[in-house]
């Protein structure tokens, strides 16, 4: 009966009668115990003669051997893969068959491996009981914490053996060398598409089943992997562990960190097979492409306008709406889109950090002083196809093509009055609130509009004097 229990557990879940004082884990076999127990003792008697590492079982050190002597006795004779532990080699064969024997007594959730059910319990428990003793990060699996301590140590003791890049995990080393043969051996059975690793499949799958198993205790937000969550979370505690060593700025993600690196290095790995431009971000190359291929993919369900982009897409519904959610905190100004506030900002710091190297002229914006240096040294690109009318900026050959379509997109919620562009209806509103944000520094007068003080400037040329300072 005991040798049926144990290979089957969860046909008795509760008949486990040796349980470890230590971290409570339980057992149905007394030797399963004993050897659990040695995993906790100091004593590991059993040592490795090339590296040192000490085992507390002889099992234990002779699957260690085989990472120096590089045996995989055991072989999957569908796929060719080869093992050096049979416990790997048995949880292996279950992608093949599909078999998931360990179940989940709270949701009912399967899985292939022991060890990724007590994980999942965690989600459940909210216990993490192996904690990092450099940063107290909590961990469920103590296989989670040793590979954490490796940010802490920088080990890498993975290599591939096609380049010599490292890894601090095994599965990323594994599905790294598919980068050199293009296998991908796991393969969406929906939609065909191939992974290299099975985890990327198992969230892969749930594109196609819409489940979101990863529960945010806060908002109530449901994600489809585990890491979207963590990552979410920082949202709510404003964690953001990944700081750059050379200005010290932190980010939320890591991969918000490597892109951010790129502005120090000046590397763009991603380069434009048509023009050999290169960018820093995958996303921009995507943008960019598109500049060649003319797809605009997103469109305005109100007056069908296309955008190459979703933020453009999301920043122009904002002119139906009237929505301008980005607020300057020193004026109250407020702004539909978030880099435009950024623009703003710069007006009330009176930063120009961007120079022209001809005659010194400074500007806010790097696209300002690119249009600048198009006076010094190009032609005006943009060509009305009309009437041939040239311009330094592609923004003010949209703004003149409207002359001629007659088009006037910008409507007045108060009047109903309709503007060629966004900056005519902003001067057309402040004839309803009476604002005059132009104002003279001689006699503090104040204008609507900067042309009208441009002209009132005049009538007091040759006075600079009267000049009044600001307080």
């Amino acid at each position: 009966m005991k040798v049926h229990m144990h290979a089957f557990p969860e046909t008795f879940p509760e008949q486990k009668p040796f349980c470890c004082n230590v971290c409570e884990k339980v057992f149905v076999l007394f030797s399963d115990y004993a050897r659990h127990i040695r995993t906790h003792a100091e004593n590991k008697p059993h040592v490795c003669d090339k590296c040192g590492r000490r085992f507390a079982h002889p099992y234990h050190l002779m699957a260690h051997t085989r990472i120096h002597s590089g045996r995989k006795p055991y072989f999957c004779k569908i796929c060719g893969k080869a093992f050096a532990i049979s416990d790997m080699f048995t949880t292996h064969m279950r992608t093949h068959s599909g078999d998931e024997p360990y179940v989940c007594q709270v949701c009912g959730k399967r899985f292939a491996q022991r060890s990724n059910m007590t994980a999942h319990m965690f989600i459940h428990t909210g216990v993490k009981t192996h904690c990092c003793k450099i940063c107290e990060k909590a961990f469920a699996k103590p296989s989670h914490l040793t590979r954490h301590m490796r940010t802490h140590s920088g080990d890498k003791p993975y290599a591939c053996q096609h380049c010599g890049k490292r890894f601090t995990q095994r599965s990323n080393m594994t599905a790294h060398a598919f980068t050199h043969t293009g296998v991908k051996p796991y393969c969406c059975e929906i939609c065909e598409k191939a992974f290299a690793k099975s985890g990327q499949l198992t969230a892969h799958m749930r594109v196609h089943t819409g489940e979101k198993p990863y529960f945010c205790g806060v908002c109530e937000k449901t994600f489809a992997k585990s890491s979207q969550l963590i990552t979410h979370m920082r949202t709510h505690t404003g964690e953001k562990p990944h700081c750059c060593k050379v200005c010290e700025k932190a980010f939320a993600q890591s991969s918000h960190l490597t892109t951010h690196m790129r502005t120090h290095s000046g590397d763009k790995p991603y380069i434009c097979q048509r023009c050999d431009k290169g960018f820093s971000r995958r996303t921009s190359l995507n943008i960019h492409i598109r500049s060649h291929t003319g797809e605009k993919a997103y469109s305005c369900n109100v007056c069908e306008k296309a955008f190459v982009t979703l933020g453009q897409l999301t920043s122009h519904m904002c002119t139906h709406s009237g929505d301008k959610p980005y607020i300057c905190q020193r004026c109250e100004k407020g702004f539909s889109r978030k880099t435009s506030l950024k623009t703003h900002m710069r007006t009330h710091s009176d930063k120009k950090r961007y120079r022209c190297k001809f005659c010194r002229a400074t500007f806010t914006q790097p696209c300002h002083l690119t249009a600048h240096m198009r006076i010094h040294c190009e032609p005006k690109p943009y060509v009305c196809q009309r009437c041939g009318k040239r311009f330094t900026q592609r923004s003010n050959l949209t703004v003149h093509t409207r002359i001629h379509t007659g088009e006037k997109t910008h409507c007045c919620k108060v009047c109903k009055k309709v503007c060629a562009t966004s900056g005519n209806l902003n001067t057309h509103m402040r004839t309803h609130t009476g604002e005059k944000p132009y104002c003279c520094k001689v006699c503090r007068r104040a204008f609507g509009q900067s042309c009208h003080l441009t002209r009132h400037m005049r009538t007091h040329s040759g006075d600079e004097s009267r000049v009044v300072q600001q307080s």
